[in-house]
């Protein structure tokens, strides 16, 4: 695979109204063809964790309780959701639907003028694919199958086996695995049983090339509405990309997915590696961790599953922005009890150029026609 930091975005263009899934028809492994991958630019979605200072999380918030600006610029929330339940789209007052009597009753989304629609062409805002988000995450397992996991291969996928049987039923999983080249082995299903066999069927060889199968992860992920993570399980530096993490932070943050790392101990005593790991989660709204052995393997799975189901989800139309370049994103708790609380969220996200064509890399697939194609809905 050969690709260059200006490559990076993976034909991330934006045209309102258009929308190209890169994966619609099935592509030969290793094959280049082009593609665009064009969102409808409309909202901005969030996905906020709430802790207190030992870390447990706080449920039952309302839309009131949120203030988002970008820019410095305040943002009205226009839909909002806690863990899995079905989302809330606000009316002209948020106040109104956070009242008991009124929590669940879906409001029509305020009329935009066509200067506001047009203003903000972003690449991280949500595809008009559906009307409203689904319920439940969706979630990309991403597996180290390089040769730097032939030491505790069968524990790490005993602990991903364990992990996908512990997920929410309305959770949607995919199973992808990399060492050189990216494997398609599951794609998005509620399956459990498909998934699991994709996890056993795996083997390990070759060099780790994390960072270029990452990237075509969250281009896979790009499309989807609701909540959307990938769970990266790595056992070593990556020593084949040629793409680096800050490139894979920033269509992640551009996109909404939040990225999970889970390292070894091998990594750990990597500072570089460890400290890319650490950037790229952090900037998505995510975590990194790293497991010593086996049982703290189990305990980052279980840390990040209790995470994806106790997150706020909000989105919002971006007010008029001249700003063209990254724009940072500002989540607060309005009141004075709800200041003590500490939020993790995305950092911001930044433009992306419109109708970029690209290549697609190399990626292995299961066969079958279609087989990798992501269903948006």
């Amino acid at each position: 695979m050969n690709l260059t930091a200006k490559q990076s975005f993976l034909g991330i263009g934006l045209c309102s109204g258009l929308l190209f899934l890169p994966g619609a028809a099935s592509r030969p492994a290793a094959q280049e063809s082009t593609a665009r991958l064009r969102l409808n630019v409309n909202l901005v979605q969030l996905n906020i964790a709430v802790t207190d200072k030992k870390g447990d999380y706080i449920t039952g918030l309302r839309p009131g309780d949120f203030k988002v600006t970008e820019d410095k610029i305040p943002e009205k929330i226009a839909t909002f959701e806690e863990g899995n339940q079905l989302v809330n789209e606000l009316g002209e007052d948020a106040e109104e639907v956070s009242t008991p009597e009124n929590r669940g009753k879906v409001r029509p989304t305020p009329a935009r003028t066509p200067a506001e629609s047009a203003s903000d062409a972003v690449s991280n805002a949500i595809p008009a694919v559906a009307l409203a988000n689904p319920v439940g995450a969706s979630v990309f397992i991403l597996f180290d199958t390089s040769n730097y996991m032939y030491h505790g291969f069968v524990y790490a996928q005993d602990a991903i086996a364990d992990f996908i049987r512990s997920i929410d039923i309305e959770d949607r999983i995919a199973f992808y695995s990399y060492s050189r080249d990216l494997s398609r082995a599951a794609t998005l299903s509620t399956n459990r049983f498909d998934i699991v066999r994709g996890v056993r069927n795996t083997v390990a060889g070759d060099n780790a090339a994390l960072y270029n199968s990452l990237l075509l992860t969250v281009e896979d992920a790009a499309p989807l509405r609701g909540r959307k993570a990938i769970v990266v399980f790595s056992n070593g530096p990556d020593d084949a990309s040629s793409v680096p993490p800050e490139d894979v932070a920033e269509l992640a943050q551009s996109t909404g997915t939040i990225i999970y790392i889970i390292s070894t101990e091998v990594s750990q005593r990597e500072p570089v590696s460890t400290a890319a790991f650490e950037r790229v989660s952090r900037a998505t709204g995510g975590k990194a961790y790293f497991a010593n052995n086996w049982r703290d393997e189990q305990k980052a799975f279980a840390s990040i599953k209790d995470d994806l189901g106790h997150l706020y989800t909000l989105s919002y139309y971006p007010k008029p922005n001249p700003n063209r370049g990254f724009r940072a994103i500002n989540v607060q708790l309005t009141g004075k009890d709800l200041q003590k609380y500490r939020i993790r969220t995305r950092e911001g996200y930044s433009l992306q150029q419109a109708a970029v064509n690209q290549p697609n890399y190399s990626a292995a697939t299961p066969s079958g026609p279609g087989s990798d194609a992501i269903d948006p809905n």
